[in-house]
């Protein structure tokens, strides 16, 4: 049996079992599993014979549990708490628990493990002495335009979490806001179909335009400001996913940013490419 305490557990990012033994010695010793969705963690735990039970902790019911899982510790109970996939507390309400137990001297362990957030990094082929993960974009463009303004200067490759379906708008809009920074998209991470499509973000933004959204999970990772390729890259495949996305006056903007060409030769491009002269 898990001494009593808090204990952050790693679980696969894929169907790959990729789970530590220390981990599965942990899960199999507390007196109970916080989780987002138990029927995933249930699958999860049947695998290996682990019939520990199980309580659901999720953003909708977080405030709700969050006191009952921090009064059965102080009671001398271990819990293990673990994402659907991979490191607890990137993106979801982990921190708020591991916050209060602090708060209240409750002992925190970490099992750690397989993150989403390090193989697309690793994978990625950009600078990994730096980085920040900014976490999944807001889904409406205006919203996701400004998340993107306030990242752009941050001398660190990005990391983002992204929908499969807003891929292509907002690798869009990435390439409008960034310019034509390197660009690595990964998909389906440790799973039989992983991908990765490496490339810049403008010619990523006209890929993904003509492929459409791929599917499962995606984590977008951006080189920093001052590793763009602007000057390598043709202006029409700057143009034509600004274009795409854009008013031609954004586009024009946009692309005279990214490639630091004149506007007026920008411009006299993108009339050409939408055939109004």
């Amino acid at each position: 049996m898990a001494n009593a305490g808090l204990y952050l557990v790693a679980t696969p990012i894929g169907n790959l079992g990729d789970i530590t033994l220390r981990a599965l010695s942990v899960l199999g010793g507390v007196d109970l599993i916080a989780c987002e969705d138990t029927r995933v963690s249930r699958r999860l735990l049947d695998r290996y014979g682990i019939r520990t039970r199980l309580t659901a902790y999720h953003d909708h019911n977080a405030q709700t549990v969050r006191p009952r899982l921090l009064d059965q510790i102080a009671e001398g109970q271990s819990i293990a708490l673990i994402s659907d996939a991979g490191m607890p507390l990137i993106s979801d309400p982990g921190y708020k628990l591991v916050r209060d137990a602090v708060a209240q001297d409750i002992g925190v362990t970490v099992v750690p493990g397989p993150s989403s957030v390090s193989s697309a990094l690793a994978l990625s082929g950009l600078p990994s002495d730096r980085y920040l993960f900014a976490g999944f974009l807001p889904s409406r463009k205006a919203a996701r335009t400004h998340a993107l303004a306030e990242v752009k200067d941050v001398a660190a490759t990005l990391i983002f979490f992204e929908a499969a379906r807003r891929l292509p708008q907002s690798i869009a809009d990435m390439a409008a806001v960034f310019g034509a920074r390197p660009v690595a998209v990964a998909r389906e991470l440790t799973k039989k179909f992983e991908d990765v499509q490496r490339g810049t973000l403008p010619e990523l933004a006209a890929y993904y335009k003509d492929a459409g959204p791929p599917k499962g999970e995606v984590v977008v990772v951006v080189a920093p400001p001052g590793d763009d390729l602007a000057g390598e890259v043709d202006v029409d495949a700057v143009l034509r996913p600004l274009l795409a996305q854009h008013s031609l006056k954004q586009a024009v903007a946009a692309a005279t940013a990214a490639t630091g060409m004149p506007r007026r030769e920008v411009y006299a491009r993108a009339l050409e490419i939408t055939g109004d002269t």
